[in-house]
C-alpha cells in the first residue's frame, strides 16, 4: 500500500512538474529593426523629420520569457538599434542611428500549435546616444535633444516550429522622441515627432 502511495505521489508530481514546463518558456531572439521618425505634418510637410520611404536599419535582440499556453504573458529585455533621417529645415539629409533598452510585455493567444498573435506596452530607453548627430543640427545639451525614455506599444505575429520562434512585429512611440524647449512654440512643433518600426526576428526556446 505504501509502496502504492508513493507511486501515486510520484506520478502526480511529476505531471505537475510536466504542466508547469508547458505553461512556461524561456529562449533568445535576434534579427533586423527598419526604423524612421514620422513628423506630425503629411508628405511634403514634415517639419524636421523624413517621410517614412526612408528607414534605417539595425539590430536588435535579446532574451524572452513566455508564462501560459493558450493565452500566455511575454516579458522580454531587448537591445535595439533604432533611427531615422532628418529633411527639411536644415535643406540636407541626415541619417542617426541610436541604441536603445527595450522592455516590452506582451499579450499572446495562440491561433494554432505554430500561429501566435501578441500585443502589449513597451517602454524604451536610451543608452547610446548619436552626439555627432546632435551636433551637426546645432542642437545643444541645454536643449535636451533625444528623450531619454519613451513609452510604446508592440503588435505583431509569431510562429512556433519546434525550439524555432519567428516573429514580425509594428512598434510605435506614444510620446515624442525629441524633448526640446523652445521659446517659439512653431520652431519647436517642426522638431515634433514620433518613432515607428517594423522587426523580423528567430528566435531558440530552451
Amino acid at each position: 500500500m505504501k509502496k502504492l502511495i508513493a507511486l501515486a505521489v510520484l506520478a502526480t508530481l511529476t505531471s505537475l512538474s510536466l504542466k508547469a514546463q508547458d505553461n512556461f518558456e524561456i529562449g533568445i531572439r535576434a534579427g533586423a529593426n527598419l526604423s524612421t521618425i514620422r513628423g506630425e505634418g503629411s508628405g511634403s510637410d514634415q517639419g524636421f523629420w523624413d517621410s517614412e520611404d526612408t528607414r534605417s536599419t539595425g539590430f536588435t535582440g535579446g532574451l524572452y520569457t513566455r508564462f501560459g499556453n493558450k493565452f500566455f504573458v511575454q516579458p522580454e529585455l531587448i537591445v535595439s538599434q533604432k533611427g531615422g533621417t532628418t529633411t527639411g529645415l536644415l535643406g540636407v539629409e541626415r541619417d542617426f542611428k541610436q541604441t536603445y533598452f527595450d522592455i516590452p510585455v506582451l499579450l499572446g493567444v495562440k491561433a494554432t500549435d505554430v500561429v501566435r498573435f501578441n500585443a502589449g506596452p513597451v517602454a524604451t530607453f536610451l543608452i547610446n546616444e548619436d552626439d555627432t548627430f546632435l551636433e551637426n543640427i546645432g542642437i545643444t545639451q541645454a536643449e535636451e535633444g533625444f528623450r531619454k525614455a519613451l513609452l510604446g506599444y508592440q503588435v505583431g505575429v509569431g510562429f512556433d516550429i519546434r525550439s524555432i520562434r519567428l516573429d514580425m512585429r509594428y512598434e510605435g512611440n506614444v510620446n515624442d522622441v525629441f524633448n526640446i524647449d523652445y521659446d517659439d512654440q512653431q520652431t519647436e512643433n517642426q522638431f515634433s515627432g514620433k518613432g515607428n518600426s517594423f522587426s523580423i526576428t528567430a528566435g531558440y526556446a530552451f
